[in-house]
């Protein structure tokens, strides 16, 4: 079976129906390969639902000589069945990447291969966590991610739903940082502070944002709702709704190009956008 397609089937964000086609493409997978089918029937089949199959995951994922995966399984367990909104970001997660990355042909590939993914339901896990006062826990959970996944977010950041952390490698988001909902971000993204001041100190990132590589949004700061940060920029000052900034420092180089930034994925600049 070939696994490579030129075009991308339209899929339901309805639960039942995303877990439905996870199993579906995980027997077709364990068929063209069988070198993975322990993998997939572990990871996928075993399960009952796209959180127990999360919670696989991320315990086998984060487990060390200092937490044992079976302590892990059930703390994540234990998570999805008290926070049913956990299930529901994966998903919404889950069919973020799979819209937006054109590297993304089912959605068994993020839930078992990407670490964006996988890194952005830890920091769900660690928020979580963090949320019911069990901190030092959630602190574990962040360290873990990061030596896991090179992806280092804390667990007081608040971060919406339909995210899509691409390649993810290096990202870094700040305790204060939140992050709405729709945004996209590429590898080496920090969303960090500017000094060693505490309280509210990291930036405020709008709905429908996308962050190239590489770019740093430092101090507190909003980015408003569906601009465009170029990769590389360095952006010290509030960013204006439905605009792209670039340069260091980065500064207001025209419109966003198209109302859903994040969703088109468009990095390149043409003349038109420097006004």
């Amino acid at each position: 079976m070939n696994m490579l397609h030129t075009e991308k089937t339209p899929l339901s964000l309805d639960r039942d129906a995303i877990w439905a086609q996870l199993r579906d493409e995980g027997r077709a997978a364990a068929a063209a390969e069988p070198l993975l089918g322990a993998l997939i029937h572990a990871g996928l089949l075993h399960h009952k639902s796209l959180e127990a199959a999360l919670a696989y995951r991320l315990s086998l994922k984060l487990a060390s000589g200092e937490m044992s995966e079976q302590i892990l399984r059930e703390i994540a367990d234990h998570a999805y069945t008290n926070a049913p909104e956990l299930g529901d970001a994966a998903r919404a997660d889950l069919m973020a990447v799979y819209d937006r990355d054109p590297a993304t042909h089912r959605l068994i590939q993020p839930l078992l291969f990407f670490k964006g993914f996988q890194a952005l339901q830890a920091y769900r896990m660690a928020h979580w966590l963090w949320q019911q006062d069990r901190k030092d826990l959630s602190y574990f959970v962040q360290m873990r991610c990061s030596e896991c996944f090179g992806v280092d977010i804390h667990p007081a950041a608040r971060i919406g739903t339909g995210i899509m952390m691409d390649h993810a490698h290096s990202i870094v988001i700040g305790e204060t940082a939140t992050v709405g909902n729709d945004v996209s971000m590429l590898h080496s993204v920090t969303l960090g502070g500017t000094g060693k001041e505490d309280g509210d100190r990291h930036p405020k990132i709008g709905d429908g944002v996308l962050i190239g590589a590489g770019a740093k949004v430092l101090g507190n700061i909003r980015v408003g709702h569906h601009s465009r940060i170029a990769a590389g920029s360095v952006v010290l000052h509030e960013v204006p709704s439905c605009k792209t900034v670039a340069g260091v420092p980065a500064r207001v180089i025209g419109d966003a190009g198209c109302p859903e930034p994040s969703h088109s994925m468009n990095q390149l600049l043409g003349a038109d956008d420097y006004s």
